[in-house]
């Protein structure tokens, strides 16, 4: 990391701001002195605090987690818990890297995906045990037909509360955690994780439960109950529970990304992915009664394309969120505030990886590779949560904290750039392609000769001075006795000087609302 004292006195470029309001509309909306009447109340105050609010949901999970402890271990027993404990866990590691591979382009932090998993585990699997539990009995007494409630709650009762409970998480991360639930990857990374906790719990207890059969019966080796429980629910369908509330999360995700003023989109796409949730979870569990071939039929005609369709769209998204970064950020790279090559590193997986490993090796130690590595990473992150929030802006889906927030992730990127930069400059440059040089962004220094910013060697070939990404002298060279480069200080971009902020809007030749370059500076054409 930069030193703070040296960026501050660095010159940035301008922002442009969405919405600007007069200051005497906000006085005037002010009191007057002597009549204001206002007394916060000490229990909204002591919620406010976010240290309370966090152990507030710590607890609870705790508790819930304790209570569905008790309930799992005195249905299978000490051993049958421990037995099921041991296979449920083998998917769990699998399928969460799975998710978290997915939300690689934008990561998402850890506390929202441990709590979704936590929430799954703990007050989704308690919900639905009371509840599932609670209907069975009511429909059994009430029809005194235990065999046809049996199956009424598992392919009725059951996808509705489970799907519910599971679809809470999705929501209160949606609602309380929206800058960090920006799209369809969030979604589907957020229901996963949700998922995921809720059949950990949900083997332990139906794998407790063969294992105690088989102890019953005297059965061991493939034969058992145990045997073909752990065949059906971890070996064949793992992606079970996910698949169901992903749709959920499809949902929601679609809602983040729809216009604000489509109230109605919003409110019914999460519906409409719930209760797909629900449909394919009740056909799921209602197989077993379709025949002796309707679990494989369901699973082979319904199961198998609905989890292939939702991968090929979780992919899909992905690479959609690296094309946004491609389609926004040479913008910002004409304003100066990105290097021409930027976008089209951050564009590439390939090229962000190599970005942070030559971070890493440009270092004289591990501890100061470690930490430049991490600068690359958040200054990667950074540069993609721009990326969406422009697209998003585009397409009329953020608030009137538009600028404000556009101006945070600047800030964020600027206190990075001096590590960063050099680093995906050249990445882009040793993972690029023959041809690739032609879709980088315009630069808007003008066309002269002069040094290019390039890393190649020979004489410059770039544009403008001492900017133009070009194959001018490298600005990167290893130092005495070490094999990787290691990158030089690089000029700064001009300071506007005294020319206002412009409107946010699409001016003539850069799309909606480009930020415009540096003072004294040519545009592009």
């Amino acid at each position: 990391m930069s030193d703070p004292s040296v960026q501050h006195h660095q010159a940035r470029p301008a922002v442009p701001v969405l919405h600007e309001q007069r200051l005497d509309e906000v006085l005037g909306a002010a009191p007057e002195p002597g009549r204001e009447r206002y007394r916060p109340h000490r229990v909204g105050m002591v919620w406010r605090s976010k240290a309370f609010r966090v152990g507030a949901v710590a607890v609870a999970l705790l508790l819930c987690g304790l209570i569905i402890l008790a309930l799992v271990r005195e249905q299978t027993g000490t051993e049958g818990f421990l037995v099921g404990l041991g296979l449920a866990v083998l998917p769990v590691p699998l399928l969460m890297a799975a998710f978290r591979w997915l939300d690689r382009v934008e990561p998402g932090p850890w506390r929202n995906l441990l709590f979704s998993f936590a929430w799954g585990a703990c007050a989704a699997a308690l919900v639905a045990i009371i509840a599932n539990s609670f209907a069975t009995r009511w429909i059994a007494t009430a029809t005194a037909d235990p065999a046809s409630a049996d199956t009424l709650g598992a392919t009725v009762i059951a996808p509705v509360v489970e799907e519910s409970a599971k679809a809470a998480a999705v929501l209160l991360i949606f609602l309380f955690r929206r800058r960090e639930f920006s799209g369809v990857v969030d979604g589907i990374v957020v229901a996963g994780f949700t998922a995921t906790g809720f059949a950990f719990t949900e083997n332990i207890l139906y794998l407790g439960n063969a294992f105690g059969e088989d102890q019953q019966l005297g059965s061991s080796g493939l034969a058992s109950v145990t045997a073909g429980t752990f065949f059906v629910r971890i070996v064949m369908s793992p992606f079970a529970h996910p698949l169901f509330t992903v749709l959920t999360g499809l949902g929601f995700g679609f809602a983040a990304v729809s216009a604000r003023d489509h109230r109605v989109r919003r409110i019914a796409l999460p519906l409409l992915g719930l209760a797909l949730a629900m449909g394919l979870h009740a056909l799921w569990n209602g197989s077993s009664s379709l025949g002796p071939y309707g679990f494989y039929a369901v699973y082979g005609i319904v199961m198998v394309p609905a989890f292939g369709l939702v991968t090929w769209l979780a992919i899909w998204s992905r690479q959609r969120e690296l094309r946004t970064l491609a389609a926004e950020l040479p913008a910002y790279a004409a304003a100066g505030w990105l290097t021409p090559a930027e976008p089209s590193a951050l564009s590439s997986m390939r090229a962000r990886g190599v970005a942070r490993d030559l971070a890493r090796h440009w270092q004289q130690d591990r501890i100061r590779g470690r930490a430049a590595a991490r600068a690359v990473a958040e200054y990667e992150s950074f540069a993609t949560s721009l990326a969406g929030l422009r697209r998003r802006a585009r397409h009329g889906a953020v608030g009137p904290d538009f600028g404000a927030r556009e101006r945070e992730l600047l800030h964020h990127l600027w206190q990075r750039r001096e590590i960063a930069a050099p680093a995906l400059t050249h990445a882009a440059r040793l993972t690029s392609r023959p041809g690739a040089h032609r879709n980088l962004a315009p630069t808007p220094y003008g066309n002269g000769p002069g040094p290019g910013y390039g890393s190649g060697l020979g004489a410059a070939n770039g544009h403008g001075p001492g900017y133009g990404y070009g194959y001018g002298p490298a600005l990167w060279s290893p130092p005495p006795g070490h094999g990787h480069p290691q990158p030089q200080p690089q000029p700064q971009p001009q300071p506007y000087g005294q020319q206002p902020a412009q409107p946010y809007g699409p001016p003539p030749g850069y799309g909606y609302g480009a930020p415009h370059p540096p003072h004294g500076h040519r545009r592009p054409h």
